[in-house]
Parts: C-alpha cells; structure tokens; sequence
C-alpha cells in the first residue's frame, strides 16, 4: 500500500490536555473514496500521487492514522440561539494534525463524521453524506468565489447506516482549516475561569493567525480589533453573494476569519433580507440582512472573555473593548458600502451613491429579483438606454427599473471608465454561478437514491470558476422553478 506523505507539523496537540481530548477516530465498516481534492491536497503538501483510490478512502475514513499524526478533540463551549451551553466541543470532529503548506501558512487537517467523542454527548459521532456533501460543494464554492472559508479535500463513504429521521448513508468529511479555533473555544475556558488557559489560547492565537500585533503596545487589545476586522470583511463577503450562513453561533465563528460550519447554510435566489433557510432558526436570528448585527454580538463574547488581558483596570478594559465593537461596526459599513459599490460598478461612493444602491435593492424585492442574476447581468446595462431583456427578465415587473437605470448610467460613466472597463469590473465582483440550493439537494438525493454523483462533481468544477462565463453550464444558473424550490435546510446532526 502506497501512503501519501503529510509532514504533520502540530502545535496545538501541545497545549495544556484540558483543551482537547486525544483519541483515535472509529473505524468504518467499507470506507470508499468519492471525492479528492487533488489540487487542494498539493498546496498542501499531501503527496497523493499514484496512491490507489482504496487506500486514499482508507487513511480518510480515519481507519488508517499516518506517522505524526496526533489525533485529538478540541473543547470549546458557545452561545447557541443566544444561550450559552458551557460545554460543546468536537462531538463528531477529529484534528488529526497541522502541515505547513506551499504558500507556508498553518492548516489543520480534520475528519468530520469520525466517530464519538468526550465532547458528543448523546450524538453518535458520525455523519451522513448529505450534509459531507453539501459542505465539500458549498465551501469549494465560496473558495471559487474568493472568500475566506475552510476547504474540503475528501469525501468518504463508510458503508455504515447513520440514523437521523430516517436511515442514511454514512460518510467522512476531511476538512481544512487555517485553525479551529473558536468565539466559543474562549468562552470554554471564560465559563471555567481559567484565566491561565485564557491567556495560553489568546498567545496562541495570536502568534498563528496576528502575529504582526505581538510587539505592539496593546497586543491583546490590536489582537481583538484584528479578529473583529477580519469578521466584519468575511460578513459582508457573504452579503456580496447571498450567503446565509444559518446558524452564526459563537461555536460556528472562526477566530481566524474563515467561514466554517457550513450546516443548514444555503444561497440566497430572490432578495430579501429576511431570507432565513434554516428549520431550526423559527425566528430568523440568523436571517440574510441580520448576520451584521449577530457577528457583532458574537465579538462582543469573545471581547468579554478577554477583558482580563485589555487593562488591569476593569472599567479602562470595558472602555477598550466597546471600542474595539465600534470598530467592528465602523469596518463593516465601510467594507459593505465598497462592496455594494463594486457590485455596481462604482469604484468609490459619493454621498448620493448609498441611495443609488439601496434604490436598486428596493427594486429587487418589490420585483422578487434573483439576487446573483440581478447583480450579474445589470453589466450588460451599462451605455444603454433599454433594459437588456436577460436583465428584464430577472425582475416581475419592470416599473421604476428604466428610471433607476438612466440614474445609474449617468453617475457609472462620469468614472472616466470606458463602458468595457466597467463591464469587466462589475463580472469580477459579481458571480455567473452560485451553489443553488435546489442543485444542491438534487445532487444529494441522486447520491443517496441512487449512488449517483455526477451532479456533484458537476457543481463542484464549475463553481471553481464562478465569474467565468460557462455557457454550456447555463442550466446551473438558473433559479428554481417553484416546484424546484427549497424553502428549508438542516442541520447534519
């Protein structure tokens, strides 16, 4: 049997033990490789050249455990729908270690599906294909789409039956992260006050994803605005494409700024930003237009375990870290106000500008626009005194777009960009191909039905290349006609 070489390089399995538990992923039964992210596994270092498919299924199934590897648990606690459970952890996750890749940064390398940790409570460590599925696809997607997000290198079948409301597949996830670390992995330690263990992670944090505010004056204070930086951008990244990720616990919001967790997460289609595709979300928490204000909540947990590091001075440290919340709201105004600038083709926003793009949301859903396709082709709009009829179509009715248009017109080409120049840097920002959510579900349920994943792999390469145009794929663009729709997504577990 050829093995494929990981030169594992871990540091986190070198913390004090209460942050994780070590333990061997379970067998499975008949571990079958469907998917290997090929490309993915050479950035990383995994030489998986020439190693037969068996054998590949074989080490990412966790059946099989690779010199170096040290597989462990992480513990962490979170604020689920606004309460806090003190205690959570990788109930179904095993790191197996850390490499260094090609462009020598830190990944973390994990089985998702692999069996029942201290950390599973009444769950039985496994998962089922749909949800492995719908994660390769969907965080292959936004890596397509340029937004910060963990990767997926494997998907594995188990030959083994997970029980959810029915009788499933079984299947391993491996999935790549810059960390695991969590808002709720610093609320384990607050909840226990462990203020030796706060500032264990926060240093360690710090020296792995910030390590440029180590010799500032404020380290802890620079670290905390970083951190609140980086998830004010990714947010709006998400509302750039229409993103809902379903479920923004402080368990599921990565301190390193990437997307993870992707459970009952789905893409948008007609814009609404009360759009909420979760069952479990019956409130809409964790609706389309309300992920700013959450991720604000959810920093203000992680500055609250940190406010012992700010000042000695508990009042200065409050004082301190409300400034580092008015940051995070200040970053986000300003990335979303670019961003939907961009979409536009705007390069910078004057002052009438927010009320040019707000207008034109306000279109979209009076007029149930698709919210990708409205944004897409709106670039062949530029110059033109119509209303293109593939920009036409997107919109129930076109009342109050043809006014809208010759406003638009007027402010994009005073730019001194030509029409060309526009066109080009408006498909940039603003994506052919989005992961459908009825394409999603169809493709899981030929897998499951029928063990058919070409659909998958279909989805999977052409939202490798979003911007690009595709016409031969044309189909996957589409919206879904009303007996197609998907009103409700859930979670794995």
């Amino acid at each position: 049997m050829k093995t494929p070489l990981i030169h594992f390089d871990n540091t986190y399995a070198r913390l004090p033990e209460r942050f994780y538990e070590s333990i061997t992923p379970s067998p499975v039964k008949l571990p079958q490789l469907v998917r290997f992210n090929f490309k993915l596994a050479q950035e990383l270092g995994v030489n998986a050249e020439g190693v037969a498919s068996n054998d590949l299924a074989v080490i990412f199934s966790g059946n099989q455990i690779l010199p170096g590897s040290e597989p462990i648990a992480q513990a962490y606690a979170g604020h689920q729908f606004g309460h806090f459970v003190p205690q959570l952890g990788d109930g179904r996750a095993i790191l197996l270690g850390e490499v260094i890749a090609s462009d020598g940064k830190r990944r973390d390398i994990q089985l998702k599906g692999s069996g029942r940790t201290r950390f599973s409570r009444q769950g039985d460590g496994r998962a089922a294909l749909g949800p492995v599925m719908r994660e390769y696809i969907l965080s292959e997607a936004m890596h397509g789409l340029g937004i910060p997000t963990t990767r997926s290198l494997a998907i594995v079948t188990t030959g083994e039956e997970v029980m959810r409301e029915t009788s499933l597949p079984g299947a391993v996830l491996t999935r790549i992260a810059a960390s695991h670390i969590r808002v709720g992995t610093f609320e384990y330690f607050a909840a226990r006050q462990d203020k030796e263990a706060l500032k264990i992670l926060a240093d360690y944090v710090m020296a792995r994803h910030y390590p440029e505010v180590q010799s500032l004056p404020q380290p802890y204070y620079e670290m905390l605005k970083a951190i609140l930086r980086a998830k004010a951008e990714l947010v709006v990244h998400w509302m750039r494409v229409g993103f809902i990720h379903g479920v923004m616990n402080t368990d599921n919001t990565s301190v390193s700024g990437e997307t993870i967790d992707y459970g009952p997460c789905a893409f948008m289609d007609e814009y609404d930003p009360n759009t909420v595709f979760s069952s479990i979300d019956r409130h809409g928490r964790y609706a389309f237009g309300n992920q700013a204000v959450i991720a604000a909540e959810n920093m203000g947990s992680l500055a609250s375990c940190l406010l012992f590091l700010l000042h000695e001075d508990p009042a200065q440290a409050l004082k301190m870290a409300q400034e580092a919340i008015n940051h995070f709201e200040a970053v986000f105004q300003n990335a979303w106000s670019q961003a939907a600038c961009q979409k536009i083709g705007l390069l910078h926003a004057d002052s009438d500008d927010l009320s040019l793009i707000l207008d034109y949301l306000e279109l979209m859903q009076k007029n149930n626009a698709d919210h990708t396709l409205a944004f897409h082709y709106l670039s062949a709009a530029v110059g033109e005194k119509k209303v293109p009829p593939n920009l036409h179509a997107v919109f129930s009715q076109s009342q109050g777009l043809e006014p809208w248009l010759t406003r638009w017109n007027e402010r994009v080409l005073k730019q001194g960009r030509s029409a060309q120049e526009i066109t080009r840097a408006m498909n940039a920002v603003n994506p052919a191909f989005i992961p459908r959510n009825h394409r999603v579900e169809q493709a899981i349920q030929a897998a499951v039905q029928k063990n058919d994943f070409n659909l998958m792999n279909r989805l999977i390469d052409v939202l490798a290349r979003p911007y690009d145009d595709q016409p031969q794929e044309s189909d996957l663009m589409q919206p879904p006609k009303p007996a197609e729709r998907v009103t409700q997504t859930f979670c794995g577990t």
